[in-house]
């Protein structure tokens, strides 16, 4: 039995197709839709159409862009010579804004998982490589997620960054600020421990 009009149904169907997106709160972003102005919808709908047509990836970090380089590798005060990897832009974001990291991002677009058939081919190592290639670079930060495809990708990384003489370091892990002890299983305790600092 069809409940709504075939253009509110079509409508229903795309926000359901968005990650973290139910059948119930599709509905109520497509009734918020149709509630909105037809010029605020439209402006909805130009926002999504020029993302797809102008953004790109950039042709050094790999970081989505609006030009074939972006602001970062553009920026002649950021130190070159030091390269964060992260599995995706959303983490150049976080990243940025601790207001610590003054290097160049690397983004490689996903992580090995053999799970899930994601070889190194599929994701952007091999730009890294080329990178570093140019002997610019004195240092890797590893910074991918402290998962298993996370740890995966970092030591396959760091295997192929040896040659280079290029010094490969890891973010640190532990215990998150404000948690509790109680609370955090054996591997973030043991990591919290290994990687300790002095007071």
């Amino acid at each position: 039995m069809e409940y709504f009009a075939l253009p509110l149904q079509n409508l229903i169907e795309e926000f359901e197709k968005l990650p973290g997106i139910g059948s119930k709160t599709a509905q109520r972003l497509a009734f918020f839709i149709l509630n909105q102005p037809k010029e605020k919808a439209k402006k909805f709908a130009d926002a999504i159409i020029s993302a797809k047509e102008k953004l790109c990836y950039c042709s050094v970090c790999q970081n989505i862009s609006d030009k074939e380089v972006c602001s970062i590798c553009d920026n002649p005060t950021r130190d070159h010579s030091i390269i964060c990897v992260v599995e995706s832009p959303r983490d150049v974001l976080q990243i940025e804004r601790t207001n610590e990291f003054k290097g160049v991002y690397h983004v490689l677009h996903g992580a090995i998982s053999p799970m899930d058939n994601v070889g190194p081919d599929d994701i952007k190592i091999k730009e890294l490589i080329a990178r570093i290639g140019s002997g610019d670079v004195k240092e890797v930060i590893m910074a991918t997620n402290p998962n298993l495809e996370g740890e995966t990708t970092a030591m396959y990384i760091s295997k192929l960054i040896k040659p280079f003489g290029v010094s490969v370091t890891r973010i640190a892990h532990g215990v998150p600020v404000g948690g509790e002890l109680e609370f955090a299983d054996e591997v973030t305790l043991s990591k919290a421990l290994k990687w300790r600092v002095e007071l």
